[in-house]
């Protein structure tokens, strides 16, 4: 094909008059050809179709396509190692457009306010519902809760998966936080959940569960109650929640809680807080190392009793606490006893003395049986009564005692 400048050339002599062999020679092509391009007119040229490039994606195209199929909320980051894993050696932002294209869009949102706290002024807590098949118990799904804190400024995440939203639950992991953390910030803004939230009085100010009162008292920060119905006031703790969903959850098979929480740990250990925070631009952990010193020290004895109950003793000698069974010692006199519920342990007290220690049980319908609470049924039968006598047991003596004993009566007239 000629160029499109000489094709253009030949048209406009051709209007112009000239002849065919004078627009040859004066191109320098045959004159079948120049009679070919009058005829055919001016069209644009057509190029044939280009060679497709490998690409370094192409080979993990189909699995990615299958993981978003089964769970569309997978994060690009988690797919990434997922494919690195299996081979891949691309960068992470082309799988992350790659992503984008498989993925069906997301709704608009409206925008929200950032708003950021110094370092060891603020963290916030709330609860996300679970749902799990764990493999050593396939045939039901069972609901959990992870309570989660993320520190304000650094946005450190600490968080555990538990079975129910309990105060001894809320409590015991926000210990757990505070030692894992080295320390306790100013405040703690709460979602208006029941353990930490009763309610409003009268003037409209905010009522906090009691308990959850004096635990704040003792470790030092202020609760805060978010405003209801205005979610984004938590961000730093709800993001986080999706986060976790997405880039550990989906997709991962756990045995049984303690294998979810050594997972999870891990996955927090190795991914979400060595990570490079899309807010702040900084390393989590690094940002941590410079909020850490902000932090209040712990203080030196950890938070007394949480709840003070009165509890009726069952006829199997145990307690109900929670929906679970925490049993007491056989020489219990009394039938109900006073159980006072700590963060981590139930103690049993009997007219003010302890005789019951049990750790806290998960779940519902644990019993919890301390050796030495039960007398040997051995140790029992040689206290027993004899088979054979229903009355006391009394001496015995020769028969001639009771022939004197009759003649004596009989002689004294019935008087001994």
């Amino acid at each position: 094909m000629k160029k499109l400048g000489d094709l253009m050339m030949i048209l406009d002599l051709h209007r112009q008059g000239m002849k065919v062999a004078t627009i040859a020679r004066q191109v320098g092509i045959d004159r079948k050809t120049v009679r070919k391009y009058i005829a055919s007119g001016l069209e644009p040229p057509v190029y044939g179709p280009r060679a497709p490039r490998e690409r370094v994606t192409d080979k993990h195209c189909e699995y990615l396509k299958a993981r978003l199929a089964d769970y569309p909320g997978l994060t690009a980051s988690r797919l990434a190692r997922e494919i690195a894993e299996r081979g891949y050696t691309g960068s992470y932002s082309v799988v992350r457009d790659l992503v984008r294209t498989l993925r069906p869009a997301g709704g608009g949102r409206r925008y929200a306010v950032r708003f950021e706290t110094p370092p060891g002024q603020q963290a916030q807590v709330d609860f996300a519902q679970f749902r799990v098949r764990f493999t050593s118990q396939p045939d039901g799904v069972q609901i959990v809760w992870l309570f989660s804190m993320v520190l304000g400024f650094s946005r450190l995440i600490w968080a555990r998966f538990a079975q129910r939203q309990t105060m001894q639950t809320v409590l015991a992991c926000h210990r757990a936080a505070f030692e894992a953390m080295g320390g306790v910030p100013r405040e703690i803004l709460y979602d208006r959940m029941k353990t930490a939230v009763i309610g409003e009085d009268d003037d409209g100010r905010v009522v906090y569960n009691r308990t959850l009162g004096a635990f704040a008292h003792h470790y030092g920060f202020l609760p805060k109650a978010c405003r209801p119905y205005r979610p984004e006031t938590k961000g730093k703790v709800e993001r986080p929640f999706r986060y976790i969903r997405e880039d550990f959850f989906l997709g991962s098979t756990f045995s049984d809680l303690d294998d979810l929480n050594r997972q999870h740990d891990h996955w927090l250990a190795r991914v979400a807080n060595p990570r490079l925070h899309a807010t702040t631009g900084r390393i989590v952990n690094e940002a941590f190392g410079e909020e850490k010193p902000a932090l209040q020290s712990l203080p030196l004895i950890p938070f007394g009793a949480v709840l003070k109950l009165e509890r009726r003793i069952s006829h199997e000698g145990m307690v109900s606490v929670g929906g679970n069974y925490y049993s007491v010692p056989d020489a219990t006199r009394r039938r109900v006893v006073e159980v006072h519920s700590l963060a981590e342990e139930i103690h049993i007290f009997e007219e003010n003395r302890l005789i019951a220690r049990h750790p806290l049980l998960e779940g519902r319908r644990q019993r919890s049986l301390i050796d030495g609470h039960r007398r040997s049924y051995r140790h029992r039968d040689e206290l027993a009564i004899p088979h054979g006598f229903t009355g006391d047991l009394v001496t015995r003596r020769p028969l001639d005692f009771y022939e004197a004993v009759g003649r004596r009566l009989s002689v004294s007239g019935g008087v001994l």
